[in-house]
């Protein structure tokens, strides 16, 4: 299980928050099972380290005052300017409890609808998982190797193996392999798209005298 250390922080303030970001570290939150809510700092390339070998679900072993206490990425914000995390919650956890957590679909396979063709379009990236956290599938892999056109695999065919459960409708579709558009259809929808846009300028003029 993969560890990670951290730090107890006292002040709060804006510009000790800012601080401790161009120090590298990142304020974080701990709260849940046995743990008073508690803020913290950890280092941002250690936690990045972590969350690449665990995945996004995965249970980390957190250093909290000298004890490992087990928990889970609750939620994260990032900085896309910065390029920089900004904030992490953590949720203690007991590792009997099941929890509900979010799993990413990940699709493998080319579908020989494609050779036809076929456009394979996934409706859904994520379905809700619950089981305990050791029981937690970081990715859950969608084969479609065999979807011809017309052919769509849903929910229920992926709820045979695991000690989880998914709690999505049965019928919702995950992924499907839908035919191409004749060039009768693009091109009226194209002679839509024009038709709309001529009808907005024509609008925008009158509105103008």
């Amino acid at each position: 299980m993969a560890k990670l250390a951290s730090a107890n922080r006292e002040a709060k303030t804006r510009s000790s928050v800012k601080q401790l970001r161009n120090s590298g570290q990142v304020p974080a939150v701990v709260y849940g099972y046995q743990v008073e809510n508690t803020s913290v700092a950890v280092d941002e390339v250690e936690f990045i380290k972590v969350i690449r070998e665990v995945g996004r679900n995965g249970v980390i072993d957190l250093d909290l005052n000298g004890e490992p206490t087990k928990v889970m990425v609750y939620d994260y914000q990032f900085d896309s300017l910065k390029n920089q995390i900004t904030h992490i919650d953590f949720v203690a956890i007991n590792m009997k409890t099941e929890v509900t957590v979010d799993v990413t679909i990940e699709i493998t396979g080319e579908a020989v609808g494609v050779d036809e063709g076929g456009i394979v379009e996934q409706p859904i990236f994520e379905v809700e998982v619950t089981a305990t956290p050791d029981n937690i599938p970081e990715t859950l892999v969608v084969d479609v190797s065999d979807l011809g056109i017309g052919d769509t695999l849903y929910v229920s065919d992926i709820k045979t193996t695991g000690n989880f459960t998914i709690e999505n409708e049965d019928d919702e579709a995950l992924v499907t392999v839908v035919p191409p558009q004749k060039e009768e259809e693009l091109d009226d929808e194209e002679s839509e798209e024009s038709a709309e846009e001529s009808a907005e300028e024509a609008e925008e003029e009158s509105s103008q005298e």
